[in-house]
Formats: structure tokens, C-alpha cells, sequence
């Protein structure tokens, strides 16, 4: 929700407000009671409550995720290399037998 800023243009009084934007401007003076009571033109000011959720809070699970795949990526090439290894290794022996 928003905050924002009054002032009474009759006596002066200045107040900070949180009000839906759906809110209807206040106009009746908390000081005087003088229906002079206007918003000003101030930088937004808004108020984040609860846990949520952010962008950040998402980014940190994509590098996991991505990390996770890597891994397992490299560990199946790894595999793979090895038993490519263990055929060729194979293979040797049995030409070797046969030919004695």
C-alpha cells in the first residue's frame, strides 16, 4: 500500500497517510478540521509486509538446478568414456588370446 503525503493549506499541518490507491483522497483536516486538506506531490513510498516472494528468491534455485544438471551431465560423459575403456580393453585381450 501506498503512503502519502497532506498538508492543510489553512493551518499548515503536514501528515503522511496509508491509504489503498483505490482510496479516495482525503480532504478533511486530523488538526484543524478544515476541509483544505491536500495530497502533495511526493516521491512513492510503499511498504513491503510479509515474507513474499522476489526475483531473487528464484535465482538461487535456477543455479542449483543448473549446477545439478551439469553434473549429472559430466558424470553420464564420464561413463561413457569409461566404458568405451573397458570394451576396448575387452577387445585387446581377445585379439590377444586368438592369436596365441
Amino acid at each position: 500500500m501506498p503512503i502519502y503525503e497532506y498538508r492543510c493549506a489553512a493551518c499548515g499541518h503536514q501528515e503522511d497517510h496509508l491509504q489503498k490507491i483505490s482510496e479516495p483522497a482525503l480532504t478533511k483536516c486530523p488538526a484543524c478540521g478544515k476541509k483544505k486538506y491536500a495530497k502533495q506531490l511526493t516521491a512513492a513510498g510503499f511498504q513491503l509486509k510479509g515474507s513474499g516472494w522476489y526475483a531473487t528468491d528464484f535465482k538461487s534455485s535456477a543455479k542449483k538446478s543448473d549446477a545439478a544438471k551439469t553434473d549429472k551431465a559430466e558424470s553420464t560423459t564420464e561413463s561413457k568414456k569409461e566404458e568405451t575403456k573397458t570394451e576396448k580393453k575387452a577387445e585387446k585381450k581377445e585379439a590377444a588370446s586368438s592369436t596365441n
